[in-house]
This record gives C-alpha cells, sequence and structure tokens, in this order.
C-alpha cells in the first residue's frame, strides 16, 4: 500500500489505537495488517513508531528502512528515521536523515527543532541557537520550539535569555508544563503568586495531558519548597512522581539481581586473568554514582584544568556492554582482542564529542556505575570518580527531580533506596577486588574543605594542582545537565540540607536503604 490514499479500517482503528496510547491493541492489527500487505509502508511506519515508544529503537530503525527502501518519497518515515537515530546517540546521521526532509517539507518547524537539537547533541551550540533563531523568525507562534530554544541557551549559560524564551512559549501556551518545569529546572528563578495561579490554573484543567500535569506538579513543588512550605512542596512532588511512575516500567528486583551477577562474575581471580588486556588509552575520566550527587560539580572543577575537556553524559558505555546478549556474565568470555576493540571502540564513538586537543576528557554519565567492572577491563587506565553523597540528600534531590529521560527508579522512595543501596554495593565490592582503582568525591567534603578535596581529586587524576580548578564557576563552557546553573556559582551549603524540612515523608526510603543510611559515609559489611 503507498504512503497515501484509502487506508483499509484495520489500518485506522491501529492509528487510533496508537493515538490513545493503547499499544497492546494497535501492535497485533498492525502485524495481521502486514501479513496480508508486507509492503504497506504506512503500517510499517506505525509498527515502528511503536516500537520506539517503548524504547525498541534498533526494531525502529530497521522498520523504518525498510519503509524508505520501498518508498523513498515517504517523508513522514524519513523524519522518523531522524528522531530515532537522534535518540540512538547518531546525531550526524540524524542530520544527514533531516537534510533530505527539510528539502523535502520545509515548512515543518517540528523537523528545525529537531535538526537543532541534534546539533547540541554534537556541541554546535552556535549552529543550533542560529537554527532556533531563523525558525523563530519565519513562525514565532511555536511554544514548543522557544521551549527548545531556551534549553539551548541555558545550556551556553545565557540563562536571561533562556529565561525569556521559557516565558514566551508560556505565554503562547499557558498549559505547557514542561516550559513551567525547565524554569523551575534553572534552581535560581522563584516563582511569585502569578506564576502559582497560573500553574494551579492549569492543573485544573481536565483536558491537559499527563505530561504536563506531571510537569506543572513538580514545578509546583519546587515553587512551594521556596516558600518554605513543605507539606505543599511535597504533595506536589508525590502527586508528579507517582504519575510518571505509571508510565515507566522500572524493577528494582531487576537492577538488584543484576548487581548480584556482577559481584559473582567479577571476582579477583576475574581481574587478575586479565591484567595487561583492554586498551591502553588514558584518556577518559569517568565521573559516576549517583544522578544529583556532584558529579557537574566534579565535571566542572576538572574541566577548568588545562589538561582536561569536558563533554557531557555520554550514552556509549551501556551501549557497547548490551551488546553483549548476556551481559555481564557472558563478558567472562570475552578475549583479549575484543576488550582491546570494545575500548577502541568506545573511544571512536566518543571523539565526535571533543572540540579541543586536551589529552583528557570526561564522560560523566551518573548511570556508569553499574559498569565500572567492564569500564575497567576494557580501559584499564581510564580514571574513575565516585561522586557520593548524603543518601537522603542524594535520594530526596532525586524525587524532586524530573529526568527528561531515564532514571526510572527516581519516582518513588523505596526504588530510590533500593537504588542507592545496590550502587552503593557494586562500588564497594569494586573497592574490595580492585583496591583505589575507584577515587571517591564526597558532596559534603567538597562543600567543607573545597581545596583539599579538589588537590585529592586532581591528584587520582594524575594532574597538577592549578588554581582554576578553585574558581570553577569562572569557566565558561556549554553544560548540558540539570545542575547547569548551580555550578555556575560558587558552591553552597544548601544542598547538603534540603532534605531535612520534608523528613516527615522520607520514611520508605529510609526503610529502603536500611544501614547504608546509618553507616555514611562508612559502608556496612553486611553489603
Amino acid at each position: 500500500m503507498a504512503a497515501s490514499g484509502r487506508y483499509p479500517p484495520r489500518l485506522i482503528d491501529a492509528a487510533l489505537a496508537l493515538n490513545d496510547n493503547r499499544l497492546g491493541e494497535a501492535e497485533p492489527l498492525l502485524k495481521a495488517q502486514l501479513r496480508d500487505d508486507p509492503f504497506d509502508v504506512a503500517a510499517i511506519r506505525m509498527l515502528a513508531e511503536l516500537a520506539g515508544r517503548i524504547g525498541r529503537y534498533k526494531d525502529a530503525e530497521t522498520l523504518l528502512r525498510r519503509a524508505i527502501e520501498l518508498s523513498p518519497g515517504f517523508t513522514a518515515a524519513r523524519a522518523n528515521l531522524a528522531l530515532v537515530l537522534y535518540r540512538l546517540n547518531r546525531p550526524t546521521e540524524a542530520i544527514a536523515e533531516l537534510a533530505t526532509v527539510v528539502a523535502e517539507d520545509p515548512d515543518n518547524p517540528g523537523h528545525a527543532n529537531l535538526q537543532a537539537a541534534a546539533f547540541g547533541r554534537l556541541g554546535q551550540f552556535d549552529d543550533a541557537i542560529a537554527l532556533y533563531q531563523r525558525v523563530l523568525a519565519d513562525v514565532p507562534e511555536q511554544p514548543r520550539v522557544w521551549m527548545s530554544y531556551g534549553h539551548m541557551l541555558k545550556t551556553v549559560g545565557r540563562q536571561a535569555d533562556g529565561v525569556a524564551a521559557y516565558r514566551r512559549a508560556i505565554d503562547l501556551l499557558p498549559s505547557l508544563g514542561e516550559a513551567w518545569w525547565s524554569l523551575a529546572n534553572l534552581k535560581t528563578v522563584r516563582f511569585d503568586d502569578t506564576d502559582i495561579a497560573a500553574m494551579e490554573a492549569a492543573l485544573a484543567d481536565v483536558d491537559i495531558t499527563d505530561e504536563d500535569r506531571f510537569h506543572l506538579d513538580f514545578a509546583l513543588g519546587k515553587a512551594f519548597e521556596d516558600r518554605r512550605d513543605a507539606a505543599r512542596a511535597f504533595a506536589h512532588y508525590a502527586d508528579g512522581n507517582a504519575r510518571r511512575r505509571t508510565a515507566l516500567n522500572y524493577d528494582a528486583d531487576e537492577t538488584a539481581a543484576f548487581v548480584d551477577r556482577s559481584i559473582a562474575v567479577f571476582d579477583a581471580d576475574f581481574f587478575a586473568a586479565r591484567t595487561g588486556q583492554g586498551h591502553p588509552a588514558s584518556d577518559p575520566i569517568f565521573i559516576l554514582g549517583m544522578p544529583r550527587a556532584g558529579s557537574t560539580l566534579i565535571e566542572q572543577i576538572l574541566s577548568s584544568h588545562s589538561q582536561v575537556e569536558g563533554t557531557t553524559e555520554l550514552p556509549d558505555i551501556p551501549l557497547l556492554a548490551r551488546q553483549e546478549a548476556a551481559y555481564p556474565t557472558g563478558l567472562a568470555d570475552w578475549s583479549a582482542d575484543r576488550l582491546h576493540a570494545a575500548g577502541a571502540d568506545y573511544l571512536k564513538r566518543t571523539r565526535i564529542q571533543r572540540r579541543s586537543d586536551r589529552p583528557l576528557f570526561i564522560d560523566k554519565l551518573p548511570n556508569n556505575w553499574a559498569h565500572v567492572p567492564f569500564i575497567h577491563s576494557i580501559l584499564p587506565n581510564a580514571r574513575i570518580i565516585d561522586a557520593r553523597r548524603h543518601p537522603l540528600g542524594c535520594c530526596f534531590s532525586n524525587f524532586k527531580q524530573h529526568f527528561a529521560r531515564g532514571q526510572g527508579f527516581s519516582y518513588a522512595l523505596d526504588d530510590m533506596g533500593r537504588y542507592y543501596r545496590d550502587y552503593v554495593r557494586l562500588i564497594a565490592h569494586v573497592d574490595a577486588v580492585l583496591p583505589g582503582r575507584v577515587h571517591r568525591v564526597l558532596y559534603e567534603d567538597m562543600v567543607d574543605d573545597t581545596e583539599r578535596t579538589v588537590r585529592a581529586l586532581l591528584e587520582a587524576c594524575g594532574l597538577a594542582f592549578e588554581p582554576a580548578c578553585l574558581a570553577f564557576h569562572e569557566t565558561e563552557r556549554a553544560v548540558r545537565t540539570a545542575s547547569s546553573e548551580q555550578v555556575r556559582r560558587p558552591i553552597f551549603r544548601e544542598g547538603t540540607e534540603a532534605w531535612k524540612p520534608f523528613e516527615p515523608w522520607l520514611d520508605p526510603l529510609k526503610a529502603a536503604l536500611g544501614d547504608v543510611l546509618e553507616r555514611y559515609p562508612a559502608v556496612p559489611a553486611s553489603l
């Protein structure tokens, strides 16, 4: 069937099911349609969209390439492919597809929006900002484009311009929850009575989407926290998290089982047998641990050194690790050549993020804590920094943070406590079998004795002390994480105690943390 024309009733039913997010109903309809007509490119595209919604991006890519092969002029499928490539962290390929899409459909601001986001992923921020400006000059009434423009301005440190862009998005669409949350997420904006009334009015609208609703809850939580109204703030944080949690398929038992398998496989004998294997490069510095534990602060400090380049949270280690179907147990069967090749592949994949000739670069994906044994196996000379923060301060900071993607553990207090515990458990095992391999930085030490902590950090990375590392907030660079504005200020103490007004509601978190909380910063022997 062609990409246009009269659609069969079964395909129409599938489209309606997709529109309502009834994926379980859409999938059999689409597969039945393709059994009858394997060349129906509209059905192929819909099945790819379904795969993308549940995170099966490789399947989506395969389906979309098939649709384009059958119908090279199917612009909508090519646009979908560009989005999938972007989400697979292949922005160069996404931009190449978008060049064709934009030529065929030049008036669609969504294509330019994705193109600009891909430029940003590559660190080409000036190109991204210029593209947003051209789009908004032609179609200024696009609230979501204004919001994306605000994201890019925030990333490069143009906070006032970013705030103005977010405000413009809200003027155009007052119920756009993500724009309100983007303002809150700057951590420096204080909402006034008019703002709060506008958010509450939007939240009361029964027709807004769940996504707008939970973004508004997170933003209102921040608004009431700033006013020291902990009860109302927590109520909004709890509602936003509960609504977000229902859309996620996170299973804390799976994380615990993964850590169990890793501890079983990666013992001292495993590493002793592989001494001298892997790729010898010492370029990468991995900063990992829990999100909201100070990793962006550590990155900013290190990026202020003349020998170190900051990049962003790179997805490459998890992608490389998961190429082993039986990961982590299957890693025991990897040859020396394969370990070396994986290290080389990581360096090749991340080269696109490098913008200078500084010899070292940072990968600050926090969730890489789960892959420390893999990192050591493929890059034994890489530096590994564990950013750690008090369990209640760290976990509650995650609970009140809405992440754009991932971090499924962070939307329930008990999930969060178990995740933190599993993180501590695996790193404690690494400390036991590879003593001294991981350098730990406690957030509280960074606050209480900044210079001593920074000097120890630099020594662990094999770097001489440079005064610029203590004046990190003066370093001009793009920061693409939730802490982007905080690291542009000197270290502040409030972050160590922000959880305390909310302690009456944190019992599920405390119970899940158990003796990890009681012993912090020491690690319980029972782990």
